[in-house]
């Protein structure tokens, strides 16, 4: 008999065959069937309304707090990202807390501190929920789930369909740092240059990279579970396009990159929670990363790679020694439980 396996969750190969074959076979239909980071409704032609942007996630991090960040931050952190890589801005949330017995009243309120600070430095709200509590050793501490809905301002809003070969990938900084920085808490390792999560919301940054573009934004997906190397299998295999990346462009901190090597891990599938892979058309690439260059969120933004007519379907990585290789889905699970 078949059973669910942690990999499952990973956000890699299994878990993307767990969606398809059998969550999709159970509840299909052509909004789900896109496997966007939200689902946009309302898109009627000629409709006076905005489109809406509808998605909800669930958090179950290991360890609960983390170098820059904890379960609360991360749960409205990348449910306001789900929204905004789709064009929308992030409104108002529901959100549920499933509460181990014995649990912390003091962690929990640390919890709800931290994700008061975020969605009041965004404008949303919290106006619906639910709290369950169960037995003493049927969670871990606390799970939180988290739905939202956001008003779609972008005009065309992002869709894998426009994604063609010429367009431009660019990642608005640093990879890598979020999973790192949960793994080291976790196993209390430390490090001579430190390594904090990413966690941060991203309506601003997408906001100024629309506004430098004209709205001219073919895709967007923020890269958490199975990192960059998941993503940009995902826009490869759905927009039937191949992908070309230059290893020595990809931003990675020297923290980040010193763990992987010990650990064996790559890199481009560590997890992320604040960053952005855009895709866009070559003649505004220079304006996209000279205004998020600009920002906080985008200091260390970087030309990654370009989307291509050859090898539809794959992504091929340009090593450092001039070499080349494919980057295939994760198979299994790198780490577990980090968001």
């Amino acid at each position: 008999m078949e059973k669910i396996l942690l990999a499952h969750g990973s956000g890699g190969r299994h878990a993307h065959e767990l969606i398809k074959n059998i969550i999709l076979d159970a509840f299909g239909n052509t909004l789900l069937e896109k496997l966007d980071d939200a689902a946009v409704l309302f898109t009627e032609p000629g409709s006076p309304r905005s489109p809406l942007a509808f998605t909800t996630d669930g958090y179950v991090v290991k360890p609960r707090f983390f170098p820059g960040g904890d379960i609360g931050k991360l749960a409205v952190c990348g449910t306001i990202n789900d929204l905004a890589v789709m064009g929308a801005e992030p409104r108002f949330f529901s959100c549920s807390f499933i509460i181990e017995e014995g649990f912390s009243i003091d962690e929990f309120k640390r919890i709800l501190i931290s994700m008061r600070e975020i969605l009041q430095s965004t404008g949303v709200q919290i106006v619906t929920g639910d709290t369950k509590v169960v037995e003493k050793g049927a969670a871990d501490g606390i799970y939180i789930i988290t739905s939202g809905i956001g008003t779609v301002k972008m005009k065309p809003a992002p869709d894998i369909s426009l994604v063609r070969p010429g367009d431009i990938l660019i990642v608005n900084g640093d990879i890598g740092d979020h999973g790192v920085a949960v793994l080291a808490s976790r196993e209390g390792l430390k490090f001579r240059v430190p390594v904090e999560s990413d966690c941060a919301p991203l309506t601003d940054l997408v906001r100024t990279a629309s506004d430098a573009t004209g709205g001219r934004i073919h895709f967007m997906r923020d890269p958490t579970r199975g990192g960059i190397a998941t993503v940009l299998n995902e826009i490869a295999t759905a927009a039937q396009v191949g992908i070309a990346l230059e290893e020595e462009n990809i931003p990675v901190s020297e923290g980040v990159e010193g763990l992987c090597e010990l650990l064996g891990l790559d890199p481009l599938y560590v997890a992320n929670e604040g960053k952005v892979v855009f895709v866009v058309p070559p003649e505004v690439a220079e304006s996209l990363l000279r205004a998020i260059r600009n920002h906080p969120l985008g200091k260390n933004a970087a030309r990654i790679g370009a989307v291509t007519d050859a090898h539809p379907g794959k992504v091929v990585l340009k090593t450092a020694i001039g070499g080349t290789r494919i980057v295939d889905m994760l198979t299994g699970e790198q780490l577990p439980r980090i968001c």
